[in-house]
């Protein structure tokens, strides 16, 4: 009995095996590829690779940094928004900017109200005082000479009328009264003339100089809301509320190292393409006017032609990726710029990776 179900399981085994053994020798149709793969579509084309970026007329993309430093308090955009020329994009905390403007625009109108006052001088209340002070001055050296003259007339008649003392007394009294007079006319002309124009310049200079001093912080504290240098489209903000921004930008954790606050493109109704062409390839590449390019973009079957705008014409080591020099550094190569028109059903955006071929019309 043992023997029979030992033949059985046998047999069992051997079928299984035999099944498996099958569908495993099947040989399974390849499966047609996503898309076709990129080829040189001219016969002795150079191949470079190239990266998406905005149409510019000069650099690549519009890197923003702040002009101060301080901690962002507000972003006011969202990355793919369409802005104008002087949009705010984000602004740092102002607070203490904002309390040295007002502090120095108070100082400047002090000044300002100060060279008034002496520009308004004289001012008739102080005139009409000093008037009167020497209409007083006037009376008294009046009363004095008076007092004199009726003595000197005693003594003329009777020189035993008055004595010596009371006569020299009432001589020193009107010249006294005379020079109480003089004074108060000097002071009255003084006061009539009014500011001295060496004051009034002195308080012009001081005036103006803390006139710019709060021009000039009111030009800093403008600084602390980074605009939009043109229309555009904003590709990357790379702060956010609360975050230190600096003159070299702020830092990612991702790279550990400093990056724009904010990255924009022209509009985009046109892009560039940056291609980099190996330095031993430079010999073939064809005269400016003679360039006949096309694009093709990885992932897909789209092939985009491309309009030479320019060369940069400086070789320079193969660091576009990372811009780290360990990146790869034996290989030099030079960049050449060209401009297109996205197409139709094709997502392209800055900063993409895509295969650029070269030929000569």
């Amino acid at each position: 009995m043992n023997i029979k179900w030992l033949f059985v399981v046998s047999a069992v085994g051997l079928a299984a095996a035999g099944v498996s053994a099958w569908f495993s020798g099947r040989v399974h149709a390849a499966q047609p590829p996503v898309f076709a793969p990129n080829s040189n579509p001219y016969p002795n084309g150079i191949f470079a690779n190239g990266m998406i970026e905005s149409d510019q007329g000069g650099g690549s993309n519009l890197n923003l940094y702040p002009e101060i430093t301080g901690t962002v308090a507000k972003v006011f955009v969202h990355e793919g928004d369409s802005v104008k020329k002087d949009t705010p994009l984000l602004a740092l905390d102002d607070s203490v900017q904002y309390a040295t403007v007002a502090q120095q625009a108070a100082q400047a109108d002090a000044a300002a109200a100060t060279l008034a006052e002496l520009k308004a001088q004289p001012r008739p209340e102080v005139l009409a005082v000093s008037q009167a002070q020497l209409t007083q001055a006037q009376a008294a050296r009046k009363t004095a000479d008076d007092q004199l003259d009726k003595l000197r007339r005693a003594v003329a008649l009777n020189p035993q009328a008055v004595s010596r003392d009371t006569l020299d007394n009432a001589t020193n009294a009107a010249k006294v009264a005379a020079a109480g007079e003089d004074v108060a006319l000097r002071q009255f002309n003084l006061t009539r003339a009014g500011a001295w124009h060496y004051d009034i310049r002195a308080q012009e200079a001081q005036a103006r100089a803390l006139k710019q001093a709060a021009q000039a912080s009111a030009a800093l504290l403008a600084k602390y809301t980074l605009r939009a240098p043109a229309d555009g489209v904003v590709m990357s903000i790379n702060a956010a509320a609360g975050n230190l921004a600096t003159v070299q930008g702020t830092y990612n954790a991702n790279t550990q190292g400093q990056t724009p606050l904010v990255v924009m493109s022209s509009a985009q109704s046109s892009l560039a393409v940056r291609c980099y062409i190996d330095e031993i390839l430079v010999q073939r590449l064809p005269a400016p006017e003679h360039i006949l390019a096309q694009m093709a973009v990885r992932g897909s079957d789209a092939k985009v032609p491309l309009e030479f705008v320019r060369i940069q014409p400086y070789v320079s080591p193969k660091i576009e990726l990372s811009d780290a020099r360990q990146e790869r550094v034996d290989l030099r190569v030079l960049p050449v710029v060209f401009r297109f028109r996205p197409p139709a059903g094709v997502k392209l955006y800055p900063g993409q990776q895509v295969d650029v071929y070269i030929s000569q019309k």
